[in-house]
């Protein structure tokens, strides 16, 4: 596969604003974020910019990233990973630093992606647990979903203890004054996502689901990506799509996946399907290109 030329895709076709895209969310990196001069220029306003935090990244370096982004007008979601976070004092701190020098209320709080914690925390009901969002003020709070399963958390490929620490935050959302939603992993494929989403609500979840979509992309980069992430049965798409030498020559975007998920949504309301967050494994301009593409009403209105 290296040895192909890949195009450039046309753009997407424009799409009413009821799209499941419209309003969508981003995930930057302070290293990815250093390289857009403005993100004005390539967001619509009100579009809500998490800020993802790699283990072993410098407090220094988020907060003068979401200071960054939050000066040009966007709603600022950094991460809270539970593992890298070494004490209850350190979590004062870093919500202190965030709110004091960025203005931030808002957090994606999670358990993180190393397998032993640097302190006391392990999971993300810890850090809720403490109070410490709440007693900052703190008007919103998103946490992991898991549509295909997560065996850092389930090693067994079951979802025993995933449902039950689903139960555990929808009864936190329901005694906290912050707005909670749920945020996928990025999916390829709708099915697992649907089939996830009646079954939460059937056990009385009724977070917001906000799903994890990959922005266009190169198809190696997104299996690179899917792999080490653990993307689960949707990566089944992108290997039959590796199949199709036609779908090699041109990069992927999320086109089906967010249609099929637009359906899904018209069709069970219920299903609190709310919005896509994107995930711009193929770079930040790629995915506000195509989310311009298919929103021009929204760029024109930012502009």
């Amino acid at each position: 596969m290296s040895l192909l030329t890949f195009r450039r895709a046309a753009p997407a076709p424009a799409m009413p604003g009821g799209d499941f895209t419209a309003r969508a969310s981003i995930e930057v990196m302070p290293r990815t974020a250093a390289k857009v001069d403005s993100f004005r220029a390539i967001l619509p306003q009100g579009t809500r910019v998490y800020i993802a935090h790699i283990d072993g990244t410098p407090i220094e370096e988020m907060v003068e990233t979401a200071a960054r982004i939050a000066a040009e007008g966007f709603a600022v979601m950094p991460h809270f990973p539970a593992r890298s976070i070494e004490s209850r004092a350190q979590l004062g701190d870093w919500i202190a630093r965030y709110q004091g020098e960025a203005g931030v209320t808002e957090a994606l709080v999670l358990a993180g992606g190393i397998a032993q914690p640097r302190g006391e925390f392990h999971s993300s009901m810890q850090l809720l647990e403490t109070g410490a969002f709440d007693a900052a003020g703190f008007t919103r709070l998103h946490v992991a979903g898991h549509p295909e399963g997560n065996r850092d958390i389930d090693p067994d490929g079951g979802d025993v203890v995933v449902r039950d620490a689903l139960r555990w935050k929808q009864d936190f959302a329901n005694r906290s004054d912050a707005r909670m939603a749920l945020v996928t992993q990025f999916v390829f494929d709708a099915a697992p996502v649907i089939d996830w989403a009646r079954t939460i609500r059937a056990a009385g979840i009724d977070l917001p689901v906000h799903v994890g979509l990959a922005g266009p992309a190169k198809l190696q980069t997104l299996i690179k990506y899917a792999m080490a992430c653990g993307v689960g049965p949707s990566l089944k798409v992108l290997q039959k799509r590796a199949m199709d030498v036609s779908k090699l020559l041109v990069p992927y975007a999320p086109d089906d996946i967010a249609a099929a998920l637009e359906r899904a949504r018209a069709a069970e309301p219920a299903l609190g399907l709310e919005q896509a967050h994107l995930f711009p494994l193929g770079g930040i301009k790629a995915s506000a290109e195509w989310l311009a593409a298919r929103h021009p009403e929204q760029r024109a209105a930012a502009l």
